[in-house]
């Protein structure tokens, strides 16, 4: 089964933004991995793994060059990356890594290394190790945009927004307004300022723009309507941007939880069909069967506890956003979800990281649980109506 980026913010600094440029963003765990024996085929014909068309024509000659142009090696890590976006795959981080390691030996490093490795760290949510990277790119390279992009994702995600901020202001210099514009306003939305950033979002100048930044425009303004209580313009937004980007699954997850709080499973079930290989996917998918009572709900639960078991084993924490909400919404185990909840907080702190801690603490009888949650909101002037109704629903 395959993972699920869920950040848009993460693969734009990932892998939109040398193309913006040119033209003008699944966790490794915080306790490392658990031993694990080698899986024996049955039998000497048994297909152990389908690759993607561009890695199956990846010759040794091609990863020899590599090792030797730079020119080469970074087009092919970013083809890694991008095939670890559109399927899920985080194999091809790896492959992506193995590129880039000869150049990781060199002295000096090249800054476009550099920010690669971070983009890769960061895709695992090794978020230290990712800002350490960009750190060391930044002082041989201060202007590059990309760093400071990928930099001001990665303190996004954390909570840290004024340091965001500041990587922020340092593309006005060098990107398109619209990028920056993008960036600055993302994350005075999350600050207290959530109406005026989503109308100057909305008042980006759209002449122009390639389909990568009208993707994230629309990907943004949706998230921003959600935290608005504005569920019919953010439908509007993921639609027009699942209309350009159809592989953006961070989207279509999206798009799916506003059809599944209104109880339009039907239309989730249908805008998730196909994605079935990815966990964020099928938890949603689940959740789908459930209120229509369809019967595959049980082999696909037990699908996705297998998955969730695995990365127990693995000592990851890819989908701890997800097993909270499975334990929580599916397993009804309340206090289980709980857990999963708080250590997806040590990990991430977005608005959905948020949610799902107060809606576990809740349930599980324990909401001074959410605390820290919920200090981390009225600290930083976060709105979200999700959040608010949750609140005044509690006893």
């Amino acid at each position: 089964m395959r993972s699920l980026h869920r950040r848009r913010w993460l693969l734009t600094a990932a892998v939109l933004i040398p193309a913006l440029i040119t033209g003008l963003v699944m966790v490794r765990g915080a306790h490392g991995s658990a031993p694990r024996l080698p899986y024996v085929p049955a039998t000497d014909d048994q297909l152990l793994a389908e690759l993607p068309l561009g890695v199956r024509h990846q010759t040794a000659s091609v990863r020899a060059l590599a090792s030797t142009r730079l020119d080469i090696a970074l087009p092919l890590a970013q083809f890694h990356i991008a095939q670890a976006r559109s399927t899920g795959d985080l194999r091809q981080l790896g492959y992506a890594e193995a590129v880039l390691q000869p150049w990781l030996q060199q002295a000096p490093v090249p800054a476009s290394v550099r920010v690669l490795t971070a983009t890769i760290e960061q895709s695992r949510h090794d978020f230290g190790t990712a800002l350490e990277q960009l750190d060391l790119a930044l002082q041989t390279d201060p202007d590059n945009v990309q760093a400071w992009l990928t930099r001001a994702t990665v303190l996004r995600v954390l909570g840290r927004y004024d340091q965001a901020q500041q990587a922020c202001a340092h593309l006005a210099a060098q990107a398109d307004s619209v990028v920056t514009g993008l960036c600055e306003q993302s994350l005075r939305g999350l600050t207290g300022h959530l109406r005026e950033a989503y109308e100057a979002v909305q008042g980006l100048p759209q002449q122009g723009l390639g389909i990568e930044l009208r993707a994230w425009r629309y990907s943004e303004l949706g998230e921003m309507a959600v935290r608005l209580g504005q569920d019919g313009a953010a439908e509007h937004w993921w639609r027009e941007g699942l209309q350009l980007k159809p592989d953006d699954f961070f989207v279509r997850a999206a798009y799916a939880d506003l059809l599944l709080r209104q109880r339009r499973a039907a239309e989730a079930q249908a805008l998730l069909s196909g994605h079935e290989s990815m966990e964020p996917m099928l938890l949603r998918i689940v959740l789908a069967e459930q209120i229509l009572g369809n019967r595959r709900d049980a082999n696909d639960r037990a699908l996705l506890a297998s998955a969730f078991q695995v990365e127990e084993q693995r000592g990851e924490a890819v989908h701890r956003r997800e097993q909270a909400r499975f334990l929580l919404d599916v397993e009804r185990a309340p206090a289980a979800s709980l857990v999963a909840a708080q250590q997806n907080w040590q990990v991430q702190r977005e608005p959905e990281d948020v949610l799902v801690l107060v809606r576990a603490a809740q349930a599980a009888g324990q909401p001074e649980a959410a605390a820290p949650a919920l200090e981390f909101v009225r600290q930083r002037g976060l709105e979200d109506a999700r959040l608010d109704a949750l609140q005044k629903a509690s006893p």
